[in-house]
């Protein structure tokens, strides 16, 4: 009897070999099977006659007959072609395999199949390269949407198919769903079972969508439970109560006057952390700090630091990249000093000798502000007086990352910095009764980036405007959509409603790689330093590439959207996106925030040659507004809550904890997200501790979330 438990290689077929390779993708047991989903589905139901197929980028399904049988040569390359031609009753197509001698076992003359792939037509002869096949008899239907797997060397998407089946008809029907059936029935949601069996073999685009709305929804109810816990706990506990003090000092030491929303920010922050209740008690802060690049959150967490560390107490700041850790460390360390408060920075590589110091002088109350990146959710770190906790870039620590460090302190305050312009909408539901600051106004003279769009055609002139850039002592910026070439979208469908199908039939050839692309322009452009950076290689390597780069000693940095947190490098005067329609307007808006920081007028430009409105619109709105705000609304009007979730990382949508936004990240359905966390919150007031019996498993895949293991049986 197969179970949950089972490890893969009790299947048939999986070997030793073929069990590593599963590995690498996470599939351990049966139930990851059952959890691996689909990236998207070719619509393969879709049959269209020769006659009246598509003879472009767009992959068509054709029923045929197999007229010839197969003839096989080998051409002076070494390789084998083989051809054949086949026919339905509007015409004929000839068929070709390039290296696969066998497919003359499998198409014989008279046999029907169903053909999927990309018909082309030359001097009015149709022709078909390597189409997926399969044998199609007449009282044997075919799956109208055939799921396609992410992929590992070694392992096709079709072993990874035959694999999730098994799991799929082993387990699927008896899967105990978390879900309340009240809750279920209230929302039309299907069961679990009906959701993971229709997301790897869907009925029709009708179960697909269902599926796909109730794991969407799974996603983000998880997460708001979380959330919902965490809030309800915070507000009966008590935080340690700052005294009331004076910022002159350190507002004498900035070269600039804050805006009128920094200060609205500083006071709220002061008030939080100094009020008392009726029985004298100080509520814990738990307050998000949203607001453009460049806004100037960071001096506002400053001044927090600051008010925290008059009363004896300590902060600390935890941030998601050791590069960031560092400018925040070399930009807060001297004005810290010069008020007499010392402050350090804590990283995975500080060296074992002052890693111990950094411990014992923090433990006994010696260091007043701590900056660090993961290394301050270590075990080994404790402080005498913890009073303020404050994390940066709140899209990338998770709930339970919070979690962890909070535990250090339950008595501390907690603020969170978000460089995402959040919508009203989106706030009320995801915190609900959290406080939210919002800084709108930009820096007093910050010159606002001009934007352009621009097509294919005007490239030379783009170059050239690259080089000019970086003659007059600026530095550039180019965004690619993807690693390599060749790696993004084969032709894939997603139902509608949710955004994926925006970039249905797209031929990924098109997409600029950011690793072609760096080798290209280093040889258009080879008096410049031109380097690259991505998501796949290691920290340490990225961290030494963006210093390289803030320091001056790269010219043209070519990066994917990794660079979206980075370091502040007011040198830069450019930011070039390619296959700009590729993303979403928060995400284009926080790459366009990483220029204009400094006193040189800045560019960003927009490089798209898409025809479709929806894309044309976006790019138009990013050309003529730049209220993050603004664009934060119109994005979640046009993409859905999910593009909010999307910035973890390129590979993937992760939201960190243990939370993984898939479905949700791509449901225009904003109601979905209102109706996950509004549940949510009605559950945890009625039961903060999910203790009642009812909503035992609740808790149970719950907490098997946030620790990442898998309890669902």
């Amino acid at each position: 009897m197969f179970t949950v438990h089972t490890p893969v290689s009790e299947l048939k077929g999986v070997g030793v070999e073929r069990a590593k390779k599963l590995s690498k993708l996470g599939i351990h047991t049966l139930y990851d099977l059952l959890l691996y989903f689909p990236r998207a589905y070719e619509k393969r139901g879709d049959v269209r006659r020769l006659a009246d197929a598509p003879t472009d980028d767009e992959p068509v399904s054709l029923l045929l007959t197999v007229a010839t049988e197969v003839s096989s040569a080998r051409i002076r390359t070494g390789m084998t072609v083989s051809k054949f031609r086949a026919f339905d009753e509007s015409g004929s197509v000839e068929i070709t395999f390039f290296n696969a001698p066998f497919v003359k076992q499998v198409f014989h003359t008279g046999a029907h199949f169903r053909f999927f792939g990309k018909l082309t037509k030359h001097r009015g002869r149709l022709s078909m390269i390597a189409p997926k096949y399969e044998p199609w008899l007449q009282d044997t239907p075919l799956d109208d949407f055939v799921p396609v797997y992410p992929l590992t060397d070694g392992l096709s998407s079709k072993i990874i198919g035959g694999l999730v089946k098994i799991a799929v008809d082993a387990l699927a029907q008896d899967l105990t769903d978390p879900l309340p059936e009240t809750l279920r029935r209230e929302l039309s949601l299907p069961t679990l079972s009906y959701a993971i069996r229709n997301i790897h073999t869907p009925i029709d685009e009708g179960s697909l969508s269902q599926a796909m709305r109730r794991l969407a929804f799974d996603e983000l109810f998880f997460f708001a439970l979380g959330i919902a816990q965490v809030t309800k706990q915070k507000r009966t506990e008590c935080a340690v109560t700052v005294k009331k003090t004076s910022v002159a000092p350190f507002l004498a030491l900035l070269p600039y006057e804050l805006t009128d929303d920094q200060k609205k920010a500083v006071n709220d922050i002061y008030l939080d952390m100094t009020k008392t209740d009726a029985g004298g008690n100080t509520p814990p802060m738990t307050r998000i700090l949203a607001g453009d690049v460049g806004s100037g959150k960071t001096v506002c967490a400053a001044l927090a630091m600051y008010i925290v560390a008059r009363s004896s107490l300590q902060s600390a700041l935890m941030v998601p990249t050791e590069i960031l850790a560092r400018q925040h460390y070399e930009d807060l360390a001297p004005m810290f000093s010069s008020l007499g408060y010392r402050v350090a920075l804590l990283l995975g590589d500080t060296k074992e000798k002052e890693r111990r110091l950094i411990l014992e002088q923090t433990q006994a109350g010696e260091i007043d502000i701590l900056i660090g990146t993961h290394a301050l959710l270590s075990d080994r770190l404790q402080f005498k007086a913890l009073g303020l906790i404050i994390t940066d870039e709140q899209h990338r620590f998770g709930v339970r990352q919070r979690a962890v460090l909070k535990e250090k302190a339950s008595s501390a305050h907690m603020l969170v910095m978000s460089a995402t312009p959040i919508p009203r909408s989106l706030a009320l539901a995801m915190y609900g009764d959290l406080d939210v600051s919002r800084i709108q106004q930009m820096p007093k003279g910050r010159m606002r980036v001009e934007t352009y769009t621009v097509g294919e055609s005007y490239r030379t002139r783009v170059l050239a405007f690259i080089e000019k850039q970086v003659a007059e002592g600026g530095q550039c910026y180019i965004v690619c959509p993807s690693i390599e070439q060749g790696e993004s979208e084969q032709p894939l469908y997603v139902p509608d409603g949710f955004s994926g199908n925006e970039i249905t039939y797209t031929n990924g050839q098109d997409l600029k790689s950011a690793v072609e692309y760096t080798a290209d322009l280093q040889k258009k452009l080879p008096n410049l330093r031109i380097a690259c950076m991505h998501g796949r290689m290691k920290s340490a390597e990225r961290d030494r590439i963006m210093q390289d780069f803030a320091h001056g000693d790269i010219d043209v940095l070519v990066s994917t959207t990794v660079i979206e947190v980075g370091v502040n490098v007011p040198n830069a005067t450019l930011m070039l996106v390619e296959n700009a329609d590729r993303f979403g307007l928060s995400q284009l808006h926080q790459l366009r925030g990483r220029v204009g920081r400094g006193s040189k007028r800045s560019y960003c430009i927009l490089i798209s040659d898409a025809t479709s409105d929806k894309a044309k619109e976006r790019l138009s709105i990013m050309r003529t507004t730049y209220d993050g705000y603004a664009i934060a609304e119109r994005d979640l009007r046009m993409r859905g809550p999910g593009d909010f979730f999307s910035f973890a990382d390129e590979d993937a949508i992760r939201q960190s904890g243990g939370f993984t936004f898939r479905f949700a990240a791509l449901s225009k359905d904003n109601a979905l997200l209102e109706q996950a966390f509004g549940a949510a919150r009605r559950i945890v007031d009625a039961d903060p501790t999910l203790s009642e019996p009812h909503n035992r498993l609740l808790k149970e895949h719950t907490l098997s979330l946030l620790h990442k293991t898998s309890t669902i049986s």
